[in-house]
C-alpha cells in the first residue's frame, strides 16, 4: 500500500532541470520506484539513477519493469489497460508490506503537463495523498535552447500531440502551437507556406541536437537528425514549437 506518493518532475533528464525542492523531496523520500523500459532504453533509467544520486538520498531505490501496450487495442482502451497495470506493478515491487513512508516517482518533463503519473495513481486500490514537484518542463527546455519566447506580442500558445496534428491538422486560430509526443514527424502533414519551426532532443543532455527554420527547408534535416539520433540512443524525447507568420 502506499499512503504518499511524491511525484517530481525531472525536465528533460538533466540534473539541472530538477529544483530544489525536488532534491529535497528525493532526500526525504522513503522510497524511490525506477522503471526499466526495456532493451535499448537503460540509459532512462541511468538518468534516473544519477539524479537521485546527485540529491545524496538514502532513500530504498527499488526498480520495476515497465509493461508493453498492446497495439491489438483501440488507442484509448490500450492506454487504460496500461495504465491499470503500471499501477499494478508499481504495487508488486513494494511488495507485501508496502512502503514505510513516502514513495517518490521521478517524473520525465513535468507531472502536469502530457503525462498520466496522476491519474495512474488514482488506479491504486487505496489511492494515496499525491503529492506534485513541478520540474522543468520540456517546452521550457526547448524555448531557451533556441533563446526564443514562447508566445508573440499577446498572442495565443496552443499545445497538442502529434496524433491531433495528424489527424485534425492545424488548430483553427492557432499561432503558435508546441507540439508533444510525435514519433512521425506529423508537420509533414501541415502546408509549410509561411510557417517556421523549432525542434529540438534530448533537451538540457550533452547529446542535445537542434533545428530550426522555415518549415519547407527544415522539415528534411529535423526527419534524417531525429531518426540518426534515434538510432544512435535506441530511444528519443524530442519537441518541436511552430508558429505562422
Amino acid at each position: 500500500m502506499i499512503e504518499d506518493l511524491w511525484l517530481i518532475g525531472i525536465g528533460t533528464g538533466s540534473p539541472g532541470h530538477v529544483t530544489g525542492e525536488g532534491m529535497q523531496a528525493l532526500r526525504d523520500a522513503a522510497t524511490i520506484l525506477v522503471p526499466h523500459k526495456g532493451a535499448g532504453k537503460d540509459d532512462l533509467a541511468e538518468l534516473r539513477r544519477r539524479i537521485i544520486a546527485a540529491s545524496g538520498t538514502a532513500a530504498r531505490i527499488i526498480t520495476f519493469d515497465y509493461p508493453v501496450r498492446d497495439p491489438d487495442l483501440p488507442y484509448i482502451e490500450r492506454v487504460d489497460a496500461w495504465h491499470d497495470q503500471i499501477a499494478a506493478r508499481w504495487q508488486a515491487a513494494l511488495g507485501p508490506g508496502g512502503a514505510d513512508g513516502p514513495v517518490a516517482l521521478l517524473v520525465w518533463g513535468d507531472p502536469s503537463l502530457y503525462d498520466s503519473t496522476m491519474r495512474i495513481a488514482a488506479r491504486l486500490p487505496a489511492p494515496p495523498q499525491v503529492r506534485v514537484v513541478p520540474g522543468i518542463t520540456a517546452i521550457q527546455a526547448l524555448t531557451a535552447a533556441h533563446a526564443i519566447p514562447l508566445n508573440t506580442i499577446n498572442g495565443p500558445v496552443q499545445i497538442t500531440t502529434g496524433r491531433r496534428l495528424r489527424d485534425h491538422g492545424w488548430p483553427e486560430d492557432a499561432e503558435t502551437i508546441v507540439v508533444m509526443l510525435d514519433g512521425e514527424c506529423s508537420f509533414r502533414n501541415l502546408d509549410p507556406k509561411g510557417v517556421t519551426i523549432w525542434w529540438g532532443a534530448f533537451l538540457g543532455m550533452p547529446e542535445q541536437v537542434l533545428h530550426h527554420g522555415a518549415l519547407a527547408d527544415a522539415a528534411d534535416p529535423i526527419e534524417a537528425m531525429r531518426k540518426a539520433a534515434r538510432a544512435e540512443h535506441g530511444w528519443i524525447m524530442d519537441i518541436y514549437l511552430l508558429r505562422r507568420r
